[in-house]
């Protein structure tokens, strides 16, 4: 085989229409990320796009949405404990899981639902 992967350029996690204040509220404000233009030809569907690190995040419309309960991105995190506190001032609610060996973890809803983690690697 002469391919190769070299990364994921962006994940994709799906709302219900209308969602995109929200999501900027949540993405943009909250976490702090940066939103990114979408490209004109995709504008018409909805949602919007943000930076994270060397990737983004797509926030698309669904119709019929249901939010992802187990699926989720996994964002890595520097100084997780302030982005905890952070959280946690905003009252958004944090959900621990057990923890894996070498690093610390927890997870949080987005407003639409889907469930998404945070983790720090321990060295």
């Amino acid at each position: 085989m002469s391919f190769s992967f070299k990364g994921i350029d962006h994940i994709q996690l799906a709302a219900p229409k209308g969602c995109e204040e929200a999501a900027r509220k949540f993405y943009g404000e909250q976490l702090g990320l940066k939103e990114i233009p979408k490209p004109e030809n995709l504008q018409k569907r909805g949602g919007c796009w943000f930076i994270c690190g060397n990737q983004e995040i797509h926030i698309g419309v669904q119709e019929g949405f249901l939010p992802a309960k187990k699926a989720h991105p996994g964002f890595i995190v520097e100084n997780l404990e302030d982005l905890r506190s952070s959280l946690q001032e905003q009252k958004i609610a944090i959900k621990e899981e057990p923890p894996i060996e070498g690093r610390q973890r927890f997870f949080v809803d987005d407003p639409f639902g889907n469930r998404i983690e945070f983790l720090e690697y321990m060295t």
